[in-house]
């Protein structure tokens, strides 16, 4: 997975050439002490590279332009320590490309009371340059993420670490492959959308390849890689006894191995980081793909079944921003309900393919009949998934726009044996409540495909979804049915206007 610490945030501070050197040396050491500190604190996964003082509309307009083309550059976080006109950043907000967070913060923490003096007011002056800046921003209609606060506050290293990781998920998008194994499963709506429209509002491709082009990978696979691969699912896995070495179900394990080396070498020489398929294409395959999948998403590539190509973008970029915390982002579907009145939950799900990052304890692997798709018994990791705050997010099409939608869930511990649900299991309870929580989904148009996350709050998504310039759509504690219906006709009309 993702080391964040390859990447780096620009910390640019805004002055003017008014205050004179020495005011401006100083305003540079602050600028650079706040920088050194941002990039060395153990929140923030990457690295606050500090940039020289901008006083003037080249010089914001050079250090902007050449942000834009650095590679390893995410994202810029802005500071006025003393007014800066706000004029001379309109040629170099126009040209930004990267994320942007404006810091609001001063150097001191605390009005010196008995010492402060005019020196010191022409010095500190973030609490209105920032004001001037935040307006050009504002005018210019450019999306940006504003943190208040003392620099030294844990808050505000929460917060910039919540952008970080979502800048950094940003990037990835940026020139990245997903691969559709064949088609999207037929008649189905909210899995579609518009590809070309998702490439040009998020920088990823999605193209077509046929089920025989993965065969023909599959089948280059050799016997000695073969045995190399199980040997290593014997080592990380329990295997039930039809699935050892001897078992009947033995050889479904051995093509479910050469089906994952396949797979993954197609990703690998395509430069995929991501990949749906279908249980109605599955052309010269012995069998559903299982256990690869499941495996194949715990190393960081993003999936959804049934031609779903939304979703494994919003997996891996789930993936990217939670690079490094405990806990898992996974693909997952609503698959049924319990409705006791006392104790209402989703039970989730998909077939097969359920990233074994989510599991609680050591998975089984095991072969069972599966009863879509007329191929051959499939491997899986059977698993339950650990209990714990977490949420559930989907991104949709809804055809002048695309929609984010987040639901803030409770995991639950898997408490039952369910001895004849072969599949991994997972369980939450919705909130604010079963029926608020699933009547707003769907309201909302939100998929029954999902990313499952153990390590994201909603803020995560909210900062994703501002810096890609779509919907952000939130259910949690808070929601009330009346009020979030409202809300959506009012982002309706918003987005009509906008248009």
């Amino acid at each position: 997975m993702l080391n964040l610490k390859t990447f780096d945030v620009w910390f640019i501070t805004g002055s003017q050439d008014l205050y004179g050197p020495e005011t401006l040396a100083q305003a540079a050491d602050h600028a650079k002490k706040i920088a050194e500190y941002l990039n060395n604190h153990h929140r923030i996964p990457v690295n606050i590279v500090y940039k020289p003082l901008v006083k003037n509309t080249e010089e914001i307009y050079n250090t902007i332009a050449e942000a834009n083309k650095n590679s390893n550059c995410i994202g810029i976080i802005t500071w006025m320590h003393t007014f800066s006109p706000a004029k001379m950043w309109i040629r170099g907000l126009n040209a930004l490309k990267k994320p942007l967070l404006h810091l609001h913060t001063q150097f001191n923490r605390d009005i010196p009371w008995d010492q402060i003096d005019m020196d010191f007011m022409n010095l500190n002056q973030s609490a209105h340059g920032d004001r001037e800046f935040g307006f050009i921003v504002s005018r210019m209609r450019i999306n940006r993420k504003v943190v208040t606060g003392f620099w030294q506050d844990e808050e505000v290293a929460d917060k910039i670490n919540i952008w970080a990781r979502a800048a950094a998920a940003w990037h990835d998008w940026q020139g990245a492959k997903f691969v559709r194994f064949g088609d999207n499963m037929r008649y189905v709506a909210v899995t579609d959308g518009d590809k070309v429209e998702a490439e040009i509002k998020f920088g990823f491709s999605v193209n077509t390849y046929a089920i025989g082009d993965l065969v023909a990978e599959i089948d280059k696979v050799s016997d000695e890689e073969i045995t190399a691969l199980v040997k290593e699912y014997e080592t990380e896995y329990i295997l039930a006894e039809n699935a050892q070495e001897g078992g009947a179900q033995r050889q479904h394990v051995l093509d479910a191995a050469k089906i994952e080396i396949g797979l993954k070498n197609f990703l690998e020489a395509g430069g995929y980081k991501g990949f749906t398929d279908s249980f109605e294409d599955l052309h010269g395959m012995v069998q559903l793909p299982g256990i690869a999948v499941q495996r194949l998403m715990q190393q960081g590539y993003g999936f959804a079944g049934e031609g779903d190509w939304k979703t494994p973008a919003l997996v891996r970029a789930c993936k990217v921003m939670a690079a490094g915390l405990p806990g898992a982002n996974a693909f997952m579907e609503d698959y049924t309900y319990h409705f006791d009145p006392d104790n209402s939950m989703v039970l989730g799900s998909h077939m097969l393919e359920v990233d074994a990052s989510l599991a609680k304890d050591k998975p089984r692997l095991e072969v069972h009949p599966l009863g879509i798709g007329g191929k051959a018994d499939p491997a899986r990791l059977v698993f339950n998934a650990a209990g714990g705050s977490a949420l559930n997010a989907s991104l949709v099409d809804m055809g002048n726009r695309f929609r984010l939608i987040a639901n803030t869930v409770e995991g639950v511990d898997v408490q039952n044996e369910l001895p004849k649900l072969p599949v991994a299991r997972v369980l939450w309870k919705p909130l604010p409540d079963m029926k608020t929580a699933c009547t707003a989904w769907i309201y909302a148009g939100g998929a029954h495909h999902t990313v499952y996350s153990q390590n994201l709050s909603s803020e995560y998504l909210e900062d994703f979804a501002r810096i890609a310039g779509i919907e952000f759509v939130k259910i949690d504690e808070t929601t009330k049915l009346d009020q979030f219906e409202n809300q959506l006709k009012w982002s309706e009309v918003f987005y009509q206007i906008q248009q």
